[in-house]
C-alpha cells in the first residue's frame, strides 16, 4: 500500500474514494523515562527512550490507518496528517493519530 502526505499520486489517476480513514496510539509515560528524561531537560541532549515511544507510536497510527483503508478497498492513502499530543489529567499520556483519505490509484 501506497502513503503519502501529498494529495495526488504523480504517474498514477486516483479512481475512487473510500473515504477517510485515521489509526490513534495511545502510550503511557513510565516513571523511570520521566525521570531521566528531566535530568535530560537539566543537561541537554536528546531523549532516545521517548524517541522510541514516539516512533512506536507512529508506527502503530500509521498501520491501523493502512489496515482500515484495505478494508474499504482502497491501495493507497493521500494527504496524510500525523499528530502527536500530550493527553490526561497529568499529560502524562502521549497520542499520536495518523489521518489521511484512502483511495485506489490506477
Amino acid at each position: 500500500m501506497l502513503i503519502t502526505t501529498t494529495p495526488t499520486v504523480e504517474g498514477h489517476r486516483i479512481t475512487a474514494y473510500h473515504g477517510i480513514v485515521s489509526g490513534e496510539a495511545i502510550l503511557g509515560a513510565n516513571f523511570f523515562r520521566d525521570w531521566f528524561a528531566s535530568i535530560r531537560d537539566i543537561v541537554g541532549g536528546r531523549s532516545g527512550s521517548y524517541e522510541k515511544v514516539l516512533g512506536r507510536a507512529r508506527d502503530t497510527a500509521l498501520r491501523e490507518m493502512e489496515e482500515e483503508a484495505q478494508r474499504l478497498g482502497g491501495n493507497a492513502v493521500v494527504g496524510i496528517d500525523i499528530d502527536y499530543g500530550a493527553i490526561g489529567a497529568t499529560e502524562s499520556m502521549m497520542m499520536v493519530t495518523a489521518t489521511g483519505t484512502a483511495v485506489t490509484i490506477g
